[in-house]
């Protein structure tokens, strides 16, 4: 049975928003509402920071109420907010967090994530600087210091965390709807990828987009967390940007490669988070050297020391180079990332390096805590 939108319409116009009776579609709160070819529907609705607890009852209800309708197979529906109020304007950057700066605090969810404590996205100006495989070597190396990590591929379009896990199949569904995550290598783990099949083109708009994300973040079982790693879409358009206001970020790793043509989309990715009052944790410089796997001679293909020189610039800190090598390379390929395969190696001490200068970036302290053998599955 198709599903129209007047149909979504009319099922939504008997949720109200106020003691007044307003309905949500007129209350000029609703998105644009999206239906896929399989019958899913997305839409949000838009909020104020300070209306997020008042509003999340009203967003399960009008969930329930579209679920309830007949032929719907499932439904996306998500709070959005605008800048918060306390946020500053768009021309006043705050100054970027240095070691011992506070993390920020929660925005239009609020607490969205109960036993995590701290969200870091790991985002990129473009696509193609190695973004996925950086956010995965540096949750693992964050899991390598004793800490308790998630890692959220919220690549939508490209998701890449199930090949360089090594993971395949379906996550099992527990207490309703909520997802139990995928583990690999002492990590929680969840993307889009464990539930199309492997070939499936995401032709989605952005509702859509931010719609998964929010259901990945807010329906998954993720339990009690020190770090969740979020692996962004590349990029700096309307799905980064709400992920950015609709997530209760502690701060963003911007990921470039040192040619001044990634640099110039990195410096956007720098200023998107700052406009809506997301710390800067830090600039990671990947493939920065090539490192030859026969002689073991270094060479600069893209250039070498922009990033740092970027990081500079825009005050903010940097965090370390990541070599161009063919280990990295084949592990990501195989699905046995090189910090967890080769704890011990000079790549994965590059990583481990890294995590140590964004965990005290994102604390003001080291994590404390011995290391865990990583058991390799």
């Amino acid at each position: 049975m198709a599903i129209t939108r007047d149909d979504v319409l009319k099922a939504l116009s008997t949720v109200t928003v106020d003691r007044g009776g307003t309905t949500l579609p007129g209350s000029g709160r609703l998105s644009q509402v999206v239906i896929d070819p399989g019958n899913r529907v997305m839409f949000s609705i838009l909020i104020d920071p300070s209306e997020a607890e008042r509003f999340e009852p009203v967003r399960r209800e009008a969930e329930g109420r579209v679920l309830a309708l007949p032929g719907v197979s499932s439904v996306l529906a998500s709070l959005t907010a605008e800048r918060a109020s306390n946020a500053p304007a768009p021309g006043a950057a705050p100054r970027p967090p240095g070691p011992g700066a506070p993390p920020r605090q929660g925005n239009a969810h609020g607490n969205a994530l109960p036993g995590v404590r701290h969200i870091v996205a790991v985002a990129s100006g473009k696509g193609g600087v190695g973004k996925s495989t950086t956010a995965c070597n540096l949750a693992l190396a964050l899991g390598a210091q004793g800490l308790r990590v998630g890692l959220l591929d919220a690549d939508i379009y490209g998701p890449s965390v199930p090949k360089l896990l090594g993971l395949s199949g379906k996550p099992r569904v527990i207490e309703g709807k909520t997802l139990e995550p995928m583990q690999a290598y002492g990590l929680k783990a969840m993307s889009i990828g464990f539930l199309i099949e492997p070939e499936s083109a995401m032709i989605w708009r952005g509702p859509m987009v931010q719609s998964a994300i929010t259901q990945m973040l807010r329906d998954v079982a993720w339990g009690e967390l020190d770090v969740l790693v979020v692996d962004m879409p590349p990029g700096t358009g309307d799905a980064q940007l709400t992920m950015a206001q609709a997530t209760p970020l502690s701060g963003a790793v911007i990921v470039s490669t040192p040619q001044d043509l990634a640099l110039i989309d990195a410096r956007r990715g720098v200023t998107m988070f700052r406009k809506v009052s997301v710390p800067i944790l830090g600039v990671i410089e990947n493939m920065a050297t090539f490192i030859c796997p026969n002689c073991g001679a270094a060479s600069a293909i893209f250039g070498h020391g922009g990033a740092r020189q970027e990081a500079q610039r825009l005050e903010v800190p940097f965090l370390g180079e990541i070599p161009l090598t063919m280990a990295i390379r084949e592990t990501s390929d195989a699905g046995r990332p090189v910090v967890a395969t080769d704890p011990d190696g000079p790549q994965a001490k590059v990583y481990r390096e890294i995590a140590e200068k964004l965990w005290g970036n994102l604390t003001g302290a080291p994590a404390g805590r011995a290391a865990p053998r990583i058991v390799i599955e």
